[in-house]
């Protein structure tokens, strides 16, 4: 078939990979304009954008894909169907009806579960023990139109957001080759979400990843996977002895036996250099400091000589 691609996130990656050596045609690739990235703030083009530049496919940027020029671009490449992935705007009706199969969009939960930004974080975050990918067509309400395809998958016990993103977008890739191949025979089937059964995933903020310690060390430890890499969940770090801090991001932490535990204050280190929560202990086991790079713990034991004693304490906004 021939697909106009509509995506910018790297979640979209191993979709194109998997377009580009089917037998349909990628007749154009639309992504997000450039934005300014890194210490320098230069203009850095979307992964998507990357990729296509890459892989010598026809790409083009817009801060605005319903505009009457970019929906004539697309119409020129005569469209069977679209295919939307982490793209980042809203697709009007004007565009969906340029392609006779309609568009298409790859949705990283088990829809109607976790409609929204951020479904890989907040799976993680609720605890969940299963996820997958879901293929729905677009509709007027977000992430609300009909299943046609989905697979679901265990979450790990230590998986982090950052992992299960980039296992799920592999996951994805097949899925939707096959979702094509049935839109194209005509044997695809539409399935109506349950709107009873409906949880959302809204847009996570840099506030939300600071680390009260007053928390159950369960509920830590799901916030700390959930938001590994971004926002990332940060405290901040005071040796007892020296009196020096630094703020950290721990990036994988795990609810430590509670056998032992003392009364000392919340976000301080006992004896085994686990951290006393509002209930039970945290064991970290990796964490980025300020200016460094990503380290497991024991480096930073011995690079900061940590002490029982020492504390880690919740950023005020």
């Amino acid at each position: 078939m021939n697909i106009v691609f509509l995506g910018s996130g790297e979640f979209g990656i191993p979709c194109l990979d998997a377009l580009k050596a089917s037998g349909h045609r990628l007749a154009l690739v639309v992504t997000q304009p450039a934005n300014p990235a890194g210490r320098g703030r230069k203009p850095q083009p979307t992964p998507v954008a990357q990729w296509s530049a890459a892989h010598a496919v026809p790409f083009t940027e817009t801060d605005n894909v319903n505009s009457p020029e970019m929906l004539a671009r697309i119409a020129d490449c005569r469209p069977e169907v679209l295919v939307v992935i982490a793209f980042g705007q809203k697709i009007g009706p004007e565009l969906v009806a340029r392609a006779p199969k309609g568009a298409i969009n790859v949705h990283a939960s088990l829809l109607p579960k976790y409609r929204g930004a951020a479904p890989i974080n907040w799976a993680i975050l609720r605890g969940e023990t299963r996820t997958g990918v879901s293929i729905i067509t677009l509709a007027e309400k977000i992430d609300a139109g009909d299943i046609l395809a989905q697979s679901e998958t265990a979450i790990g016990p230590l998986e982090t957001a950052g992992e299960l993103h980039d296992r799920l977008a592999r996951l994805a890739a097949p899925l939707l080759l096959d979702t094509l191949g049935k839109l194209d025979a005509g044997t695809a089937t539409y399935t109506k979400q349950i709107e009873a059964e409906v949880t959302y995933a809204p847009k996570l903020h840099k506030s939300d990843g600071l680390l009260d310690f007053a928390e159950p060390a369960e509920s830590l430890a799901l916030k700390i996977r959930g938001l590994w890499p971004w926002p990332g969940a940060a405290a901040e770090f005071i040796s007892q002895q020296t009196r020096k801090s630094t703020r950290i991001v721990i990036a994988l932490a795990e609810a430590a036996s509670s056998a032992g535990a003392t009364q000392l204050a919340p976000g301080t280190l006992d004896s085994d250099l686990n951290v006393i929560c509002g209930r039970g202990r945290l064991r970290i086991l990796k964490l980025k400091p300020a200016g460094s790079a990503l380290m497991d713990f024991k480096a930073f034991i011995n690079g900061w000589r940590l002490r029982p004693g020492d504390r880690f304490v919740k950023i005020e906004e």
